[in-house]
């Protein structure tokens, strides 16, 4: 996989010229300054593509902060390593905006990953289609990340309700217990599909649940006729991502930004 060509494209279909993502979002295009606006507070709202200088950044910046309190959205400049200027994310810490973790942007070549999983005897792999499965997926993700998943839960519920020909939604069952839960987004029109999720329970952790759904997952992104996957991966999925056959692009940080 030719890593730079991979990066180009990307920044170019997922981030330049994205599409909406849930219903009642819309793509706001401000000068050098690409915005995903949703439906509401709770939706995502985001800056996602900017091309900046020295010059231009801290207007941009305010431009946005502005924009979003007119709104009254709290919203995430979602930032990666390559972008501009070079001190981008020091422009956002002084303009008020919290840094989060960093990750890692990861890419694959569908065709080039090992897609063999094998999961812990009695755990199953179950698709998730109604609101009683989201509760299930919202409950993994609180055991595994150990925060409320409230935003996790308005999400899924509203791609059920609004775009359910499109949400792949997985949770991991030991028994009726639910140990890790995993979605994609596919991008109609890209070369992407984007694996989010798959947090484990602690408990769980290490004995391939992970590993199964991102195999799950890359076997319909297949079979759809996508070609790469995308992940923002923390420390911990980047080992095994990396060992599965993703390749590491550049890092990636959501700063992010109360409306008051």
């Amino acid at each position: 996989m030719d890593h730079q060509k991979v990066l180009d494209l990307f920044d170019r279909q997922m981030r330049r010229d994205m599409r909406t993502e849930g219903d009642g979002s819309r793509i706001e295009r401000d000068g050098p300054v690409v915005r995903h606006v949703g439906s509401g507070p709770q939706a995502w709202n985001a800056v996602v593509w900017s091309d900046l200088d020295e010059t231009t950044a801290d207007e941009a910046i305010a431009g946005s902060v502005r924009r979003f309190a007119e709104l009254g959205f709290p919203f995430e400049w979602k930032h990666y390593g390559y972008d501009r200027p070079a001190d981008l994310g020091t422009r956002l810490t002084a303009a008020g905006f919290v840094a989060d973790d960093e990750e890692t942007l990861m890419i694959a070549a569908i065709s080039d990953l090992s897609l063999d999983a094998d999961l812990p005897d009695g755990v199953r792999i179950d698709r998730v289609t109604d609101p009683a499965g989201v509760e299930l997926m919202v409950t993994a993700s609180e055991q595994a990340f150990g925060e409320n998943a409230d935003w996790l839960r308005h999400r899924l519920l509203d791609q059920l309700a609004n775009d359910p020909d499109n949400a792949y939604l997985f949770v991991a069952m030991a028994g009726d217990t639910p140990v890790s839960g995993a979605r994609m987004d596919v991008n109609e029109g890209t070369a992407f599909a984007g694996l989010w999720g798959g947090g484990t329970a602690p408990e769980w952790r290490g004995r391939g649940i992970y590993r199964a759904l991102v195999a799950e997952r890359a076997r319909i992104a297949a079979d759809l006729g996508y070609e790469y996957l995308q992940v923002d991966a923390s420390s911990q999925s980047r080992p095994i991502l990396e060992r599965l056959g993703f390749a590491v692009l550049t890092s990636t940080t959501p700063y992010n930004k109360e409306p008051h």
